[in-house]
């Protein structure tokens, strides 16, 4: 997956101390680390869960949900070598390292290296950055890794309709997205066609239920009965 995005850029150990992964990764730190913790909760995370954060970057929303789990329930996965880096240092200063949080690297989605299955699942701005096939790989080791019951949110930046060729500027966020290239848009039913490829069902979580400042959209996955 490596060169499909600006995400794979490493930071620099100054640019850490500096703390720049906190806009690296897209800002808004507080606002959105809160967000998707208080999101979770009321959809019924409890600290015996245990929890697969996918992309998780520098752990804008990791640290909420490490101070908040059992010991070791925390698992975070993403490409980027330098943003798990930074996210130890968050560990760090937040003085989290009891809670013996789980963060590996890697490009492939291969959760299998954690050797668990999971109960609640979530990536924020993952599949923004995500071409279709890349997404249904993620998809495909979701299903794989799901506990019975257990459940997989991930946001997106919605299009009107599938095969949306033209770009969408966005307000609020000032931003583009494209068809083709990062940042991508995605209509509702094309996740839900990547989803069944995935034998995963898929739902559109209601605009009340999830407010998100740059109007990024969530779904829910789950295994069909």
């Amino acid at each position: 997956m490596i060169g499909i995005n600006e995400y794979g850029n490493e930071l620099t150990k100054k640019d850490i101390e500096n703390k720049l992964h906190r806009e690296f990764v897209g800002g808004l730190w507080e606002e959105i680390g809160a967000l998707q913790y208080n999101f979770l909760l009321k959809r019924g995370l409890k600290p015996h869960h245990k929890l697969l954060d996918i992309g998780c970057g520098s752990l804008r929303g990791g640290c909420h949900f490490i101070k908040y789990l059992d010991e070791g329930n925390y698992y975070g996965l993403d490409i980027n070598s330098s943003l798990i880096e930074a996210g130890k240092l968050e560990i760090e200063e937040a003085a989290l390292e009891s809670k013996y949080p789980n963060l590996l690297v890697d490009e492939q989605f291969r959760f299998e290296r954690f050797n668990e299955y999971f109960d609640f699942m979530l990536s924020q701005s993952l599949f923004t950055h995500l071409p279709m096939n890349i997404i249904v790989r993620c998809l495909c080791e979701v299903r794989n890794h799901l506990k019975p019951g257990g459940v997989y949110f991930s946001t997106f930046l919605q299009a009107p309709k599938s095969a949306h060729l033209d770009e969408i500027h966005h307000n609020p966020g000032g931003f583009i997205t494209n068809y083709d290239c990062a940042p991508f848009h995605y209509s509702f039913e094309e996740l839900s066609w990547m989803a069944s490829i995935a034998e995963l069902e898929a739902t559109l979580v209601k605009e009340e239920d999830w407010i998100h400042p740059r109007n990024q959209k969530m779904a829910v996955f789950y295994i069909g009965k």
